[in-house]
């Protein structure tokens, strides 16, 4: 539908085609577990200047504006009560410098288009793991892709940005025009005070010799599983991400009830050399396993449809995460979300962060890590089981919690949970940057209870702890 009051493609609340509107409000949201939230319209913008006209849109109307990149926000953070919801889903922009190896995508390119597009030229963006998650949330969020322990956050792969301010401005960001919004835009998160309309990224050359090694444990080794990956991993291959996962063990294990997988990937372009960087892992692992599969051939192709099938489609979901203290007893820590989920497709993943997250950051929001990554994917079916999946999550993380230094922005809900996000100084001048360039809440911040927090941002500490 196109309003009476302007040219943008935008369908109104008040449409009387309902059906429409409802597809516009949640037909892009990943989690089928729908919010209650109703924005004044949407705004399927499919060019950059329709994205200025509709913040020039909400000036008009004194309301405020929401943004969905890839809808894969669990919370979805894009849907805001009388808000004007930005949709970037048709706005599709992916521009190659092959001389520079840098790449310009708009949000809403997932991970799949975009590595699909490099790998034809020889070259790969260590995006998001799931296939259909949209570069924008990704990256403000950090960007915690492929092989972070070695290769470092997404987001420092970002030279620059263009967005649009609370004004209806269109700005081009870097270090040295706009330079506190390019700081904000890696790692702000959902509070950016801004549309962001295109990321000036840097790549890589792809590897055309990628290995999998996989090790699945009963739970009964859980501790000794747990203990020789955490201690081999911050030496392990540079080229070489490795996940421990707990989940409802396949049938081919043997396995009854919940397993370890301990998941070995390997980036390398020779054969030879990708046998040799895994070779540790296949001859060192401890005695126990109940199935190993090593050298297994995988691509990034290979890798975002395991993502995808571990991420089902038309599911209801609820995350939550931490940064694991260094010094603490991290199998301890975890042992209860590993072992007691409360459905057959939930699973939680230990994430090694070492040895990138012992080096100092760039001069960046983000700010906030640890060696120790855990994160909850509790994924149902039902709406009956809703109640009982999430205080699941809400339990487990109340004693983890104890235990971390903070969270990562990705995986969690303000809404429910408010921790600490960044380091204390880079937290006071995130939020002096919102009210700088947003004094009147234009753009719609962290959508935490009531949607109450606004100008002033997140306080930015262990609300739990208190």
């Amino acid at each position: 539908m196109v309003s009476i009051e302007t040219s943008l493609p935008i369908v109104w609340r008040s449409n009387p085609h309902g059906n429409e509107y409802e597809r516009a409000r949640v037909g892009r949201v990943f989690n089928a577990r729908r919010p209650k939230r109703f924005p004044r319209a949407v705004v399927e913008a499919t060019t950059e200047s329709q994205v200025v006209e509709a913040v020039r849109l909400a000036i008009r109307e004194k309301c405020r504006v929401s943004v969905r990149s890839g809808g894969h926000s669990w919370a979805a953070w894009s849907v805001r009560d009388d808000a004007i919801l930005i949709d970037l889903g048709r706005y599709q922009h992916l521009e190659l410098d092959e001389g520079k190896k840098a790449i310009i995508v708009s949000p809403s390119t997932t991970g799949r288009v975009l590595n699909g597009l490099l790998s034809t030229r020889g070259l790969m963006f260590a995006g998001g793991h799931c296939p259909d998650v949209g570069v924008g949330g990704f990256l403000l969020q950090g960007g915690m892709g492929w092989n972070c322990k070695n290769w470092g956050w997404a987001c420092e792969q970002v030279v620059a940005i263009d967005a649009v301010d609370a004004w209806g401005e269109l700005l081009h960001c870097d270090t040295e025009q706009n330079s506190d919004l390019f700081w904000a835009a890696r790692g702000a998160g959902p509070g950016f005070p801004g549309v962001i309309t295109k990321f000036y990224l840097r790549v890589r050359p792809a590897y055309t010799n990628v290995l999998n090694s996989l090790f699945f444990y009963p739970i009964s080794e859980y501790r000794r599983a747990m203990d020789w990956v955490i201690k081999a991993s911050p030496t392990f291959d540079e080229d070489t991400e490795i996940v421990a996962i707990g989940a409802v063990a396949p049938p081919e294990t043997g396995i009854s009830g919940h397993c370890v997988l301990l998941n070995f990937l390997t980036f390398k372009n020779d054969e030879e050399e990708a046998k040799s960087a895994l070779l540790p892992a296949n001859t060192g692992r401890p005695q126990g396993f109940a199935l190993e599969l090593t050298n297994q051939p995988s691509s990034l192709a290979d890798q975002y449809r395991i993502q995808a099938g571990a991420n089902p489609e038309g599911h209801r979901y609820c995350a939550e995460n931490a940064y694991i203290k260094n010094d603490a007893d991290v199998p301890a820590v975890m042992e209860d979300a590993f072992t007691t989920a409360p459905h057959p497709k939930a699973f939680c993943i230990w994430y090694a962060m070492a040895p990138c997250s012992r080096r100092p950051l760039p001069d960046m929001a983000l700010s906030t890590q640890s060696d120790h990554y855990f994160a909850l994917y509790t994924v149902w079916e039902h709406e009956s089981d809703d109640e009982r999946c999430q205080s699941w999550v809400s339990n487990t993380m109340r004693k983890v919690e104890r235990h971390s230094d903070g969270a990562y922005l990705g995986d969690s809900d303000f809404q429910v949970r408010r921790t600490r996000f960044w380091a204390d100084a880079n937290a006071e001048r995130l939020m002096d940057i919102r009210r700088k360039y947003d004094p009147e809440g234009r753009i719609c911040g962290y959508l935490d209870i009531d949607d109450a927090s606004g100008v002033k941002g997140l306080e930015n500490r262990h609300e739990w702890m208190q």
